[in-house]
């Protein structure tokens, strides 16, 4: 195999396993805090580490012209900006 075959096809399944992640275990996490009404146990950091990360990489992908990246990685913005906003709105409830 050459080189460009194997960035290829690394590069297809990174995309679909990172929307995998942003599809199924993201939404599973806020729906558990939806039904508990509550974020305890869940990491405040993670989450808030997440949303910068995809973020970043989501403005890498814009300037580059990618819009694979720009696609998968602003669906992680708002999966886990999701379960950030649930993290400030049930921690006040206390």
């Amino acid at each position: 195999m050459n080189i460009v075959l194997i960035t290829i096809i690394v590069g297809i399944l990174t995309t679909i396993l990172s929307v995998i992640i942003k599809v199924v275990g993201f939404p599973d996490q806020m729906r558990k805090n939806y039904k508990r009404k509550s974020t305890e146990g869940v990491s405040s950091a993670f989450y808030i580490l997440s949303v910068v990360t995809y973020v970043v990489w989501t403005l890498y992908g814009i300037l580059r012209g990618d819009i694979v990246v720009v696609i998968s990685q602003a669906l992680g913005i708002v999966t886990t900006g999701i379960i950030v906003y649930q993290i400030i709105l049930y921690r006040k409830k206390k």
